[in-house]
């Protein structure tokens, strides 16, 4: 390879990593810490945060066009010049030439879409650094704090309760762990926890993680907890009624908790509850409100089973069957309630409602009206109701967090001061030519931290023991380079074809050593779990790595030195010359 297209496929690399590592960066570094806690929380946290600072805001600007109309802008608002001044040209109006507090508000068409313009703001600076977040460098328990928990699912019992309605076990037993995964994953978020990891681990486990400060009983409360599945009669006339009160009073409808300011506005045996769908996210997203009635039609434990199905014109509908005494409860409803709107409700969250046009009886109920995507959501709520998951905790870890800023420090310590070691080491053992090791060390560390970055791998204290580990595996490819060198200078050859020569002999020795090496980590990686898992990834990384850097940028740069710079010598130990 030519010293051209060496150099340019370092530029390459360099850049692609330093685009792999910028998210990493800008989480770090260039994110507020309190930007960090907001974004690490749940979506419902987030939501409700960005509400509450919308409505502060709205109540701020409505004060502020009562007694300063013609004032300017206050600097915290002055992005909604940009955005009035879209709007006065959407409605064909002369732009102000001074945007003034009044000229700024006069430019929304009511209050609420003054604070879904600010609220979305919000949201978006909080989900944007939750996207940095996802594609960055992630600290492991063992460096944030948190808990880890092992959780059992009893799948046999899942089974037996399931009946004579299973064809195929193995299918069903896997639809039920993924369906308890997802009944874990709605609670944690649901209850404001920090934003989890939870996944398979084996047949019938899952891994929890939960970074940050973790409570223990209230943990253990949530996953033990059984999902609130129910039907509701929803009340039209109520519903309307809530939504021009809450069209006009969008900022003082609801508290910080997400209660009625004002239960009088809707009848005493109803309430109001959030109309969900999923985002293009895959979270839960309310895009309206419903007020349905207190009182529980159905409860989800008479659901004994829910699949997707088509009706007569090809359109998707989930079919579920209910138990003798669900389908006579249900029956009895749905005849008293003809032309009436239902809602499925799932742990206080409204996930699909539809008008009931006929009674049905006889247990076999078939929804529609939905494409198929939302019919597969509904599936899965339906789901989450008959799959009598008993789930056993059978391992859980607390880390504190001093610990792991504790293990923070000790772990850059280490890895600091190694370098620094073996930096001193090779520029004063190796001189010149040590400092063509400096730079790949650095460069080495760079490409690996840049890796981590771009496949979202956890950074853990054995992690950080594998970094270290390449760094010795590193400057070892560079002593056979620099050692293979100097045998070929004491030969009386010149300085290129003794840095060709060395290069030559070295390549096979540094190859077949670190190809083991790579194969023992491949394994291990595969294998191995935890821990010893992300030590194997690392050190996978770590190899790749160290070869590049030492056959490719320790090579141009010893290159540059002998073509451009016309070096005829090579400082390479002390007695050389």
């Amino acid at each position: 390879m030519s010293k051209r297209s060496r150099f340019l496929l370092i530029l390459v690399i360099m850049g692609l990593c330093f685009v792999f590592l910028w998210p990493s960066i800008s989480w770090y570094f260039r994110t507020p810490k309190e930007v960090q806690v907001l974004a690490l929380s749940s979506l419902e946290k987030i939501k409700d945060y960005s509400n509450v600072m919308a409505s502060t805001d709205v109540q701020e600007l409505k004060s502020l066009y009562f007694s300063n109309p013609d004032g300017v802008l206050p600097e915290k608002f002055q992005w909604l010049d940009k955005v009035a001044r879209k709007n006065y040209k959407e409605l064909k109006k002369s732009v102000p030439e001074v945007m003034t507090v009044k000229s700024a508000v006069d430019s929304f068409y009511n209050e609420q879409e003054l604070l879904s313009v600010i609220e979305d703001r919000y949201r978006e600076e909080v989900l944007d650094a939750k996207d940095r977040y996802n594609n960055s460098v992630k600290l492991g328990l063992d460096l944030s704090g948190g808990m880890s928990v092992i959780v059992k699912a009893d799948l046999d019992a899942a089974l037996a309760s399931a009946g004579d309605t299973v064809s195929d076990t193995a299918i069903f037993k896997a639809e039920t762990l993924d369906q308890a995964i997802e009944t874990l994953t709605s609670r944690i978020d649901k209850f404001g926890l920090t934003e989890p990891v939870i996944r398979k681990q084996g047949e019938d486990r899952i891994y929890i993680e939960m970074p940050g400060a973790a409570e223990t009983d209230r943990i253990n409360s949530i996953i033990m907890g059984a999902g609130v599945l129910n039907f509701r009669l929803v009340d039209m006339n109520a519903t309307s009624a809530f939504d021009t009160y809450y069209m006009s009073n969008p900022a003082t409808t609801f508290n910080a908790s997400g209660e009625l300011l004002n239960p009088g506005i809707i009848p005493e045996d109803c309430e109001v509850l959030g109309y969900y769908v999923k985002d293009e996210y895959g979270l839960d997203e309310r895009v309206g409100y419903l007020v349905v009635k207190k009182e529980v039609a159905l409860d989800g434990k008479h659901i004994k089973s829910a699949e997707i199905a088509s009706d007569r014109t090809g359109r998707p509908q989930v079919t579920f069957v209910l138990s003798p005494e669900g389908a006579e409860i249900f029956g009895d409803f749905t005849t008293n309630h003809v032309n009436q709107p239902m809602a499925i409700v799932s742990d206080d969250k409204v996930k699909s409602y539809a008008n009931i046009n006929e009674p049905i009886t006889g247990g076999n109920v078939a929804i529609s009206g939905f494409d198929f995507e939302e019919a597969q959501n509904i599936q899965k709520v339906l789901q989450t109701a008959y799959l009598e998951v008993p789930l056993t905790v059978e391992s859980q870890q607390v880390v504190g967090a001093s610990m792991g800023d504790q293990y923070i420090e000790e772990g850059i310590k280490a890895l600091v001061v190694g370098l620094l070691a073996v930096m001193l080491f090779m520029l004063l053992w190796y001189k010149g030519a040590g400092l063509n090791a400096v730079v790949a060390q650095v460069l080495n560390l760079y490409i690996v931290f840049s890796v981590l970055s771009a496949f979202n791998l956890t950074l853990t204290l054995p992690s950080i023991a594998a970094m270290i580990l390449t760094i010795g595996m590193a400057v070892d490819a560079n002593v056979i380079i620099f050692e293979r060198i100097k045998e070929e200078l004491a030969l009386g050859k010149s300085r290129a074809a003794a840095i060709e020569a060395g290069f030559s002999n070295a390549f096979w020795a540094i190859m077949d050593s670190n190809i083991t090496t790579f194969i023992a980590a491949l394994f291990l990686s595969q294998l191995g779990s935890g821990p010893i898992q992300g030590f194997a990834v690392s050190l996978s990384i770590g190899v790749v790595s160290s070869v590049f850097t030492a056959l490719v940028v320790s090579r141009l740069m010893f290159d540059v030195g002998t073509d451009v710079f016309k070096k005829q010598k090579v400082s390479i130990g002390w007695r050389v010359r």
